[in-house]
């Protein structure tokens, strides 16, 4: 496969197809510098060499009625994650500052939850307009699950600059994965959130036991939904969840060819290396900046990851720069 030919093409203004997108996944590993090098191309057109670093607050944690196999805070889980209710706005806005303090472009408030009540939206929306009066450049992401056109509007109004709401997985894999909903309330959410002006970030999980074609297909879905942010996370398999003492299916090699991947089928979106990356890319971590642009620091959602320090040297040693707030 003629990698190089591939990115022309996108640089033009082209397209990908299927079979080249599997046949990244499917490329082996002594072509695999061509193929990052060749989404690098396409990442440096629309993105430099600037990484966005994003963090992440759980608002709301381990009391969410959904199964999604993967999650500690889903309703099968068997752990000791710490589980409380919506966190206060004064707790919210106080974690606002530890994004502006480590040079962070967005600050990711997520609660688990099916979708929001009342009173919680309330609560992120009165959050929203006190952290944009004190930090008025700091970009507000929101991830509350399942959305209306009316909380979606109220959101948008009281400042919120992006909606966060995954796919996961392919529509195909999907049941095998979430059974108290289904794909097409996800797609349906995603379609709401795009419709009243919100930016759209929606990406998936790898490792699960997905096929190659499964891959594919979650690319090619965030492509017709024309997201804007991609966040491409790696199962890190947590305790009290059905998939906790597997071992990780992907390599180092995988996840980088899963991240180029992305980024041909998706070249004009933010492409976000999230969870999981600390224990599936280990020392490649580096070379992840070539396709993506973006990532977490300080940890996620149940789990810890690395230091801003760290995060920050490895961008710097890399010759990246973190994008600052406008």
């Amino acid at each position: 496969m003629d990698w190089k030919s591939i990115s022309d093409r996108l640089l033009d203004g082209g397209s990908i197809t299927e079979e080249e997108a599997l046949a990244v996944l499917e490329s082996p590993d002594e072509e695999l510098l061509e193929v990052v090098q060749a989404a690098y191309r396409i990442r440096k057109k629309y993105f430099g060499k600037s990484v966005a670093i994003h963090l992440l607050q759980n608002v709301k944690s381990g009391k969410c009625p959904e199964d999604c196999t993967f999650c500690s805070q889903s309703t099968r889980a068997l752990n000791d994650v710490e589980r409380y209710d919506m966190q206060t706005v004064e707790k919210i806005v106080e974690g606002a500052q530890a994004a502006v303090d480590r040079n962070a472009k967005r600050y990711c408030m997520v609660a688990s939850t099916r979708a929001p009540n009342p009173n919680e939206l309330e609560t992120i929306c009165t959050a929203t307009i006190q952290i944009k009066q004190k930090h008025p450049h700091l970009e507000i992401c929101s991830s509350l699950g399942l959305l209306t056109e009316e909380k979606a509007l109220k959101l948008k109004e009281a400042g919120v600059n992006r909606f966060n709401h995954n796919l996961e997985t392919s529509r195909n894999f999907f049941p095998e994965v979430v059974t108290t909903h289904d794909f097409e309330e996800r797609i349906n959410t995603a379609r709401i959130a795009k419709q009243v002006g919100l930016d759209l970030c929606c990406g998936g999980l790898y490792g699960m036991g997905e096929s190659l074609q499964d891959r594919v297909d979650l690319a090619f879905a965030l492509a017709d939904l024309d997201v804007d942010s991609v966040p491409v996370n790696f199962l890190d398999p947590r305790p009290g969840t059905p998939f906790h003492g597997k071992p990780n299916p992907l390599t180092p090699n995988d996840a980088l060819r899963a991240l180029c991947m992305m980024r041909f089928v998706n070249p004009t979106a933010e492409l976000r290396v999230a969870g999981g990356r600390e224990k599936t890319l280990r020392g490649l971590q580096s070379l992840a900046l070539y396709p993506a642009n973006s990532i977490f620091t300080s940890g996620y959602l149940t789990t810890g990851g690395q230091d801003y320090e760290t995060d920050k040297q490895i961008i710097e040693d890399a010759g990246f720069q973190i994008e600052m707030q406008a």
